[in-house]
């Protein structure tokens, strides 16, 4: 069943709490994120939740969550978003991304280098790089240098890497003929079947 609320943020106080009193055994969902939003901020702006008092805010808060289905986690933050901007909206999410240390020039730097030498074991190629950097003064090898082994590791198992190191050979025939299938050619002779002989039993 559905029950829709008409100008449900404009009732009195009066109202509110004898809604809260009449509905202590009905629960109440909201219908999206955005509508939830918008009708709680009507709700706080309606009712001048920040004029009023610590007694009349927990009245308010209490119809809001009741109405929306929300959480006291929720509306806090969702009133913490009002007073301080004025409107209750959701935040964007922002996905932490480390800065990326090593390039793409560095990736296929790293690709090259272990298509030359046939991918040698981690630490043999660190001391190559970090060689390449230090004693040949190679501009290109500096953030290479200090890469660790484990890191190396990471590299090489990156996207990145497998798209420069990836090296493709056309199909080389079989030399051997393996299950060949052919006509017999026994050169001009007939084929003798093989013959089974059998032991003689002594008499």
């Amino acid at each position: 069943m559905q029950i829709r609320m008409e100008n449900a943020e404009n009732l009195s106080q009066k109202k509110i709490r004898e809604f809260l009193d009449c509905s202590g055994g009905i629960e109440f969902t909201g219908e999206g994120r955005g509508e939830i939003y918008a009708w709680v901020e009507r709700v706080l702006v309606a009712q001048e939740f920040g004029r009023q008092k610590k007694k009349e805010r927990g009245l308010i808060r209490a119809y809001a969550g009741k109405v929306r289905g929300l959480s006291e986690s929720q509306l806090t933050r969702l009133i913490r978003s009002y007073l301080d901007n004025g409107r209750v909206e959701a935040k964007p999410y922002r996905r932490h991304k480390f800065p990326a240390h090593y390039t793409a020039a560095d990736i296929r730097l790293l690709a090259d280098v272990d298509r030359v030498h046939e991918r040698l074991s981690g630490p043999a190629t660190c001391c190559i790089l970090r060689r390449e950097w230090e004693q040949f003064g190679q501009q290109e090898y500096e953030r290479l240098a200090g890469v660790s082994v484990a890191h190396l590791y990471n590299l090489r198992h990156s996207a990145g890497y497998r798209k420069y190191a990836a090296v493709f050979e056309p199909t080389r025939p079989s030399g051997v003929s393996i299950a060949e299938r052919r006509r017999p050619d026994p050169d001009g002779q007939p084929i003798e079947s093989d013959r089974l002989i059998w032991p003689t039993l002594a008499a």
